[in-house]
């Protein structure tokens, strides 16, 4: 039985070995000519304004975790809605509640989020 594993193990070890070897060579081999241009924050061709310590608002987060619960509903409702007709006839009802009660559990969440103000942009 563990010999089955041995393909993936060594597919994985040279996958390691592969990264670190490629890692370490363009440090030894690569050009390191710093300057103060290329030792700089780059962001998006402008210059960088004020320090790199300034806080984060928690609406940048909000957000962020708004997209993530977002992702969450359609990889879950995606593959569902794909099987249903076949999922609907085997097991019936049941199934339909379930994803709707998920869904309600969801936008109650949005909802919740909609009233603290997560939705505005200013």
């Amino acid at each position: 039985m563990l010999e089955q594993y041995i393909p993936i193990l060594l597919v994985i070890t040279v996958a390691l070995i592969f990264a670190v070897v490629t890692v370490f060579t363009s440090k030894i081999f690569g050009p390191q000519r710093p300057n103060k241009s290329k030792v700089s924050t780059y962001e998006s061709g402008m210059q960088p304004i004020g320090t790199t310590n300034e806080r984060v608002s928690v609406k940048y987060y909000l957000v962020a975790m708004l997209f993530i619960i977002f992702d969450l509903e359609v990889i879950f409702i995606y593959p569902w809605a794909v099987q249903f007709k076949k999922l609907f006839g085997e097991l019936g009802i049941s199934i339909f509640v379930s994803m709707f009660i998920f869904l309600v559990v969801l936008e109650l969440g949005y909802l919740y989020a909609y009233k603290k103000g997560g939705f505005k942009w200013d």
